[in-house]
């Protein structure tokens, strides 16, 4: 699908009709979005602009060459949007590939159905742009507000996980069960603050790259200033998260060890409360002539007995005194 925005009158216009390319210039459109484009469009959009637009295998490339590039007519950009999971816990890594050529943005996404963050992002971006057209008059304007909205999507992102991580770390208890679940739940947020982190360090390279160009308007670069600070912090805050993750995780092993300890203790304790029983009572059941059994009959058997209950209470006493139980 392509959109195309259009500057007509002080106002920006959205069109879908990729034939009207042929016929427009380059001081009347503002941006082309292409959303999971056809070989049509594609090639529309590449005649028009004499330029090759990125495959998403290239767009995904993440060697740090490939995040930001300047050609003798276009800029190119690629930077991964990370969004949630339609199902289950996690986020998915989609790339969107950025090419400003005469003045005009061209973006180029998957946009499918698990692509919600990235959706999130260009439809804020189309709403800012309805609302306040004059505010991006070249595409270098509309490619630092996408990365500006997308920041603070990712912003938003870190604090939801953040405020997981809070219940995660409520939730632990004595049940072992409980926290080897807790352990599961752990590991899936580091998984996911990893892919944020990787995400915010791709937004990251971007701008390092744009803030080295000389090609952008001048009155762009104090914002690039400010996103570059934001971005320093969400980074901060995701390394302050995983340690907090670490934390929690050794905090659940400790309290599985102690619950395990606890067990072991209490057979370790039976074993040796027994033993002197145990001991008496094999010593007695010996084919050989002892005090007890010259006693005779059924006296000999409570003897034994008697002896075995004494000196399992001696153990038993001595363990107390010792306040090993």
């Amino acid at each position: 699908m392509i959109t195309i925005y259009l500057k007509q009158h002080g106002k920006v216009i959205r069109n879908a009709e990729v034939e009207m390319l042929e016929e427009l210039g380059y001081d009347d459109v503002l941006w082309i979005d292409l959303q999971a484009p056809t070989m049509k469009e594609e090639k529309a959009v590449e005649d028009y602009l004499d330029i090759d637009l990125l495959s998403r295998r290239e767009a995904a490339e993440i060697e740090s060459s490939s995040k930001y590039a300047e050609g003798e007519n276009s800029i190119v950009a690629n930077s991964n949007f990370f969004a949630p999971r339609d199902e289950g816990d996690g986020f998915v890594l989609d790339p969107v590939s950025f090419v400003i050529s005469e003045g005009l943005l061209v973006t180029t996404r998957d946009g499918g159905r698990k692509a919600e963050g990235e959706s999130r992002t260009f439809t804020e971006m189309a709403k800012r742009l309805q609302i306040n057209p004059k505010a991006y008059p070249t595409g270098f304007h509309l490619f630092v507000s996408i990365l500006e909205v997308r920041i603070d999507l990712d912003a938003d992102f870190v604090e939801a996980e953040s405020r997981k991580i809070s219940l995660l770390s409520n939730q632990m208890g004595d049940e072992v069960r409980s926290n080897e679940q807790l352990i599961k739940h752990i590991n899936s947020a580091q998984e996911n603050m990893m892919m944020i982190r990787e995400g915010i360090f791709d937004r990251q390279r971007v701008l390092s790259g744009i803030l080295r160009s000389e090609h952008f308007p001048n009155d762009v670069y104090p914002r690039l200033q400010l996103m570059m600070r934001d971005v320093s912090s969400l980074i901060a805050h995701t390394d302050f998260s995983f340690e907090r993750l670490d934390y929690l995780k050794d905090t659940v092993m400790g309290l599985i060890n102690i619950e395990q300890n606890k067990i072991t203790k209490i057979f370790t304790v039976a074993s040796v409360f027994f033993m002197p029983a145990t001991l008496i009572a094999s010593i007695y059941g010996m084919n050989v002539v002892l005090p007890a059994q010259q006693l005779g009959g059924l006296n000999s058997f409570w003897v034994t007995v008697l002896a075995m209950i004494i000196a399992s209470g001696l153990t038993l006493g001595f363990f107390r005194y010792k306040k090993w139980l």
